[in-house]
C-alpha cells in the first residue's frame, strides 16, 4: 500500500479514498460514514468549529453561529479572494476552505492510522463554463490549499473518469462507457473505453474519447425548486403598492447555498423593512423578514433539498414548513418540480448529445451508461441521458462514492 490518496472535495459531501487490495478504498470520516457533508458551522455559543453532520446539527438545533456549505462553489469565482464575517471577525473565503479540506485530510489520516503525502483530487470538468482563466484559477486554488494543509504532491482527475475506473474495476469484458456523473454543483461526463486488461496501465489518455460539462448541479436543481415551491410564500412576485414588484434579490440568495448569508447583512435588512412598508402582502413579507431574522435561511434550503430527494422516489412529496410564521405545510409534486428545473435538464442534455457529436460516436456504439453523483437520482435528467443511449445498460454506481474509489485506485497508480 502507498501514503497516496483520492480527495473527493464535493459540493454537498466528500469523501477520502485509500486504495487497499480486498478492503473498502473508503475511509470512514464521521460517525462510521465515508461521506462528510461539506458544511462548516462556526458555533458562537461554544467558540468552535464544527464539520458535517454535526455541523448540521448543531444548526439545525438552534445554536447560535454561522453555517457554511456549498464551499467548492467559491472556486473560479472571484467570491474566493473575498472574506466574510464570522464570530466577529473576517475569514477569508480561501481560508474557510482550508479549514474544510485540513479537516478532511486530518479525519482520512486517523481512520487509515498513517500520513498522507500524495492525493489525487478529483476535479469537474469545468469548474466555470466557457472561462479557461477562472477554470485554471480554479484548480491552482485548490493545489495551493491542498499543499497548505500538508499534502507533498497533488494531482487532478476529472470526476467521472475516477469514477469510471471504480467502474472498470468490476467489469469482465471491453466496454464503451458513458459516465454520467451528477453531482452538487456540476454535471460530468465522460466517454470512456474500459477493460479488465487496460485497468492496468498507468497513461489512460488513448481510452478517454470525449469529456464534457456543464456548471449545473443539485444545488441549482434546489434554487429553482425552491424559487417556483416556496419563495411564493415569501414574497416573490409579489407587489408593492408603488406597482413594482418586490425585488427577487432576496429570493435569489435565500435559494442559493453559497449566497444565503448575504440576505442578512445590515443593509439587506434595512432595505426590507423599507420595503414592508409600501408592501400588499403584509403576510409573505412578515414571513421573510422572520426567516431572515432567525437567520433560518440554512434550515429552509435543507427542507427543500429533502423534498427534492424524495420525489426521486415519489410523485409527491410533503413538505413541513413548521418555522414560518404562519407555519405552511407544503406538498411538492415531481410535475411541478420537473416544470421548475427543464431549462436545466435541457442544458444538461445538450452538453452530453454535444459530447457524443465531438466524439463522433452513435448512441448504438454505447455499451454502459454509468451514473454515479447523489444528483443522478433526479428522475427527468436520468430519463432525458439515458434516453440519448436507449440501447445501452444503465447502471447505477455508488453515488457518493465511486468518484473517491476511483481516485484512491489512481493515486496509488501514480504514486506507487
Amino acid at each position: 500500500m502507498t501514503n497516496a490518496c483520492g480527495v473527493d472535495f464535493g459540493t454537498s459531501n466528500s469523501t477520502m479514498g485509500w486504495h487497499r487490495p480486498g478492503l473498502s478504498p473508503l475511509l470512514p470520516l464521521e460517525d462510521g460514514k465515508p461521506t462528510l457533508p461539506s458544511v462548516v458551522f462556526f458555533n458562537a455559543e461554544e467558540e468552535r468549529a464544527s464539520f458535517g453532520r454535526e455541523g448540521l446539527a448543531q444548526y439545525l438545533a438552534g445554536y447560535e453561529g454561522r453555517l457554511m456549505r456549498s464551499l467548492k462553489s467559491l472556486l473560479g469565482t472571484p467570491l474566493i479572494e473575498g472574506q466574510t464575517e464570522v464570530l466577529g471577525q473576517a475569514l477569508p473565503f480561501r481560508g474557510l476552505l482550508t479549514q474544510f479540506i485540513g479537516e478532511l485530510r486530518r479525519r482520512g489520516e486517523a481512520a487509515a492510522g498513517c500520513q498522507f503525502e500524495h492525493a489525487v483530487f478529483g476535479r469537474p470538468v469545468h469548474f466555470i463554463d466557457g472561462d479557461p482563466q477562472a477554470d485554471r484559477l480554479a484548480e491552482d486554488t485548490l493545489r495551493e490549499i491542498a499543499l497548505a494543509v500538508g499534502f507533498r504532491d497533488v494531482a487532478f482527475q476529472y470526476e467521472p473518469i475516477a469514477a469510471a475506473f471504480d467502474y472498470e474495476a468490476g467489469i469482465a469484458r471491453e466496454e464503451l462507457v458513458l459516465v454520467a456523473d451528477i453531482g452538487g454543483g456540476t454535471s460530468d461526463f465522460s466517454l470512456v473505453r474500459l477493460s479488465p486488461q487496460r485497468a492496468g496501465i498507468a497513461d489512460r489518455r488513448s481510452d478517454i474519447l470525449a469529456n464534457g460539462g456543464v456548471h449545473i448541479g443539485g444545488t441549482d436543481f434546489d434554487k429553482y425548486l425552491s424559487l417556483a415551491a416556496v419563495m411564493p410564500l415569501l414574497g416573490l412576485g409579489s407587489r408593492l403598492r408603488s406597482g413594482s414588484e418586490v425585488p427577487s434579490s432576496y429570493y435569489f440568495n435565500l435559494a442559493t447555498w453559497h449566497t444565503i448569508n448575504f440576505a442578512y447583512t445590515q443593509k439587506a435588512m434595512l432595505q426590507l423593512k423599507d420595503l414592508y412598508r409600501d408592501a400588499c402582502d403584509t403576510v409573505a413579507l412578515d414571513r421573510l423578514r422572520g426567516l431572515i431574522e432567525e437567520r433560518a435561511g440554512h434550515w429552509l434550503a435543507l427542507k427543500v433539498e429533502e423534498g427534492k430527494i424524495a420525489l426521486s422516489a415519489s410523485p409527491t412529496a410533503p413538505l413541513k414548513l413548521e418555522r414560518l410564521a404562519p407555519p405552511v405545510d407544503l406538498l411538492l409534486t415531481r410535475d411541478g418540480f420537473d416544470g421548475a428545473v427543464s431549462h436545466l435538464v435541457e442544458s444538461v442534455e445538450r452538453t452530453v448529445g454535444a459530447l457524443l457529436r465531438d466524439a463522433g460516436v452513435g448512441a448504438g456504439d454505447i455499451d454502459t451508461v454509468f451514473f454515479t453523483g447523489g444528483s443522478s437520482g433526479v428522475q427527468l435528467l436520468r430519463e432525458r441521458i439515458a434516453a440519448l443511449a436507449p440501447d445501452a445498460r444503465k447502471v447505477e454506481g455508488d453515488l457518493f462514492g465511486s468518484i473517491g474509489s476511483g481516485l484512491a485506485l489512481d493515486a496509488a497508480r501514480r504514486f506507487r
